[in-house]
């Protein structure tokens, strides 16, 4: 299970910066509809489980599972590929920011297919023609991230495999969520520590990738280039930078 060996070996820095950010939160709950008994796989500590249902929560990582909350939804331990549950015995499924650390990613969304009636996933689009031009640190920084994502399926052939349809997920320029892309207006938090920790592009791209990124934004943050380069986003309140939410 990579997903499960990566978060154990970064996942004690994960609660430092990642919460439910509302705005998406409000998309991912909408899309639930009125369903009651919601599984979320792949579920981490536990953002974006609403409280107002019946969640049954599905994470392979000990150390993801140890910092869920006192009082959050009951935790199994199982991978997306293999879920423990009969047909359709919950109203929806959903999987936030996971789907690219399974090990057989339309395999798992075949799973939730078929233990839910409504199915909810919020993933990445790398279907768009020069789609790592969309965010300034992988055009301009992180080249590798691409690699990350290789041999990941396509949007479309994920939304085929479960029949959804897909929307756009604007990421706000304040997103409570420090999620990869959260800091697009914030330049300067990609310079600290404790927030790529949180991150698991770094720990993919590998620590000389890392300290390259780092060093050139730092420089270019001192200069004024990036300010020069994307001065244009600091007009935007949200920006779209491939996030989709799959619903079907």
């Amino acid at each position: 299970m990579p997903g499960a060996r990566l978060y154990d070996a970064i996942g004690g820095a994960y609660t430092a910066t990642r919460r439910t950010e509302p705005r998406i939160a409000a998309q991912i709950w909408d899309a639930l509809g009125d369903a009651r008994t919601v599984l979320n796989v792949g579920a981490g500590t536990g953002s974006y489980e609403p409280a107002d249902r019946d969640v049954t929560a599905v994470e392979p990582s000990a150390v993801m599972r140890g910092q869920r909350p006192a009082g959050s939804a009951p935790c199994v331990a199982a991978a997306a590929e293999s879920l423990p549950f009969g047909d359709r015995c919950f109203d929806a499924a959903m999987a936030v920011s996971t789907v690219h650390h399974w090990r057989d990613p339309m395999a798992g969304l075949r799973e939730m297919r078929r233990v839910a009636r409504r199915v909810v996933v919020l993933t990445f689009d790398t279907d768009e023609p020069g789609w790592q031009d969309r965010f300034w640190l992988t055009r301009d920084y992180l080249p590798e991230f691409a690699t990350v994502l290789a041999g990941f399926p396509s949007l479309a052939a994920m939304a085929g495999a479960i029949g959804a349809r897909v929307e756009p997920v604007p990421v706000p320029w304040d997103c409570a969520d420090g999620l990869f892309e959260a800091y697009w207006r914030r330049p300067a938090a990609y310079l600290e520590d404790h927030v790529r920790r949180a991150m698991s592009v770094w720990a993919k791209v590998g620590p000389e990738a890392e300290r390259r990124a780092v060093r050139n934004l730092g420089d270019d943050l001192g200069s004024g280039r990036w300010a020069e380069r994307n001065g244009d986003l600091a007009d935007l309140d949200a920006a779209d930078l491939g996030l989709r939410l799959l619903m079907a």
